[in-house]
């Protein structure tokens, strides 16, 4: 009797542990967390619940920027910039556990169905120039930028989609079947097959504009992209991919994104320090936020009920009420913020919806 009552709590304890450890990890991750890559300290961890930095992830000199989160919120990935890299760090411990080599100068990542989608720049040679200024003549003879994608149970890069110049924004469509891309350098949007990466077609913009953001609208029927030096965006058809409207907005727009409700678009004006809030339906403007500088990138917080903005030059993220979007505070200690993401996700510049 012993013997068998012995041999049942093992198997019992054999059968729990997984189950207890697998609750641990979703215990860590539902904690609504927003996770803050800064170009100079690691990645930054911002309590929810209490809108304070708790901790500051170390991966050393590595220039992180782009990130995205796994399904569960249990791996983060982030292009490093110093080290040509994508590190997938573990969110309960905060130690990167593996690395994939992407190439010179990643820079924005999108996880889609258990791949990771990697901009990089094998022809960078400088940055882009500022408004008022020619395009740089070497940008054509140089090697145009490519899309990595990484299979996240190898962490392994099975190809890479060559694209256009500077590539930035990364969408997808709604029913999952393509992948849009805006290409600063050559001032269009290049769309591809999801999974093999097979070119479908090119959307050429306004010479000069330099598009950055893309987003899908709520009901999938329209695609907004941002154009930094032309100082708009412009929306364009779902299916023809056909400009139907291009708004004016203040200087430098780049980060977009469709509030939770889609009743709103908001659009991250860096140049201008203004958060814009147009109406989602006729894109109409509704008003402007003063904010800090260089705030490129944004997310609402899980509940809808705050607007989180990375702000590069002020070292900060700026907390804004999701509703009538009045400045709630500063948290500090984020040098260099590049880009926001938060567990469970959100609308925001770099998610999809």
């Amino acid at each position: 009797m012993h013997v068998r009552f012995k041999a049942a709590r093992i198997a019992c304890a054999s059968v729990m542990a997984p189950s207890l450890a697998v609750a641990a990890s979703l215990a860590h991750a539902a904690a609504p967390t927003a996770y803050v890559t800064t170009e100079s300290a690691g990645v930054g961890v911002i309590d929810l619940d209490n809108l304070s930095l708790t901790k500051t992830y170390d991966v050393g000199k590595d220039g992180p920027r782009g990130l995205s989160l796994n399904k569960d919120g249990t791996r983060l990935y982030v292009a490093n910039k110093a080290t040509s890299d994508l590190s997938e760090i573990d969110t309960s411990t905060g130690k990167v556990v593996r690395r994939a080599k992407i190439g010179k100068n990643p820079e924005f990542v999108r996880v889609f169905g258990g791949y990771a989608y990697v901009t990089y720049e094998p022809g960078e040679s400088g940055g882009p120039p500022k408004p008022g200024e020619p395009e740089k003549d070497d940008d054509a003879n140089s090697p145009p930028a490519e899309i990595a994608i990484v299979d996240l149970k190898t962490m392994k890069v099975t190809h890479s989609v060559k694209s256009g110049h500077e590539t930035e924004g990364v969408e997808f469509s709604p029913d999952g079947k393509l992948m849009l891309v805006t290409n600063e350098g050559d001032d269009t949007v290049s769309v591809y097959r999801v999974g093999t990466g097979k070119p479908v077609r090119t959307v050429n913009l306004p010479k000069g504009s330099r598009p950055r953001g893309i987003k899908a609208s709520p009901d999938g029927k329209q695609y907004v992209v941002t154009l930094e030096n032309a100082n708009k965006f412009v929306v364009l058809d779902g299916g023809s991919l056909k400009t139907i409207k291009t708004v004016d907005t203040k200087t430098g727009p780049y980060g977009v994104s469709f509030d939770p409700s889609g009743k709103r678009l908001l659009v991250a004006a860096s140049r201008d320090k203004t958060l814009q809030v147009f109406d989602g339906a006729t894109y109409e403007h509704v008003r402007d936020v003063p904010v800090g500088q260089r705030c490129w990138h944004f997310s609402f917080t899980p509940d809808g009920s705050k607007v989180l903005l990375a702000c590069g030059r002020s070292n900060a993220v700026y907390v804004l009420d999701g509703t009538d979007y009045k400045e709630i505070k500063q948290i500090g200690d984020l040098p260099l913020a590049w880009g926001i993401v938060t567990y469970p996700p959100s609308a925001g510049s770099i998610v999809g919806r």
